[in-house]
């Protein structure tokens, strides 16, 4: 796998999961030899929603919700095949959405 580089981008909705999602994949890419860049963190994309609490006349009595989805980028530089066998046999938090990507 000379000259390849694995990009891995993480999503979530809690940012403590995310980090420790990011750490465990550190850790075993390094655990592996293979040299890691990041994890670099991307914007947190914020969608706020307002919603009318009355059913007919208060206009004024309004709700105000928010998600956050947080997101993170590693690059995994020169990988070897252990590093490829030990990332997949990585079992991450459920709450993790991961995009794995060759280069």
């Amino acid at each position: 796998m000379a000259d390849q580089k694995i990009r891995i981008r993480l999503k979530a909705f809690d940012h403590r999961l995310i980090d420790r999602s990011a750490s465990e994949i550190v850790e075993t890419a390094k655990r592996t030899g293979a040299q890691v860049l990041g994890p670099i963190p991307l914007p947190t994309k914020i969608e706020r929603y307002t919603i009318l609490v009355s059913p007919h006349a208060d206009k004024d009595a309004r709700d105000q919700y928010e998600t956050r989805v947080h997101k993170r980028v590693l690059d995994i530089v020169d990988p070897n095949d252990k590093t490829v066998d030990a990332l997949m046999k990585l079992d991450l938090a459920a709450g993790v959405d991961v995009q794995i990507k060759l280069h």
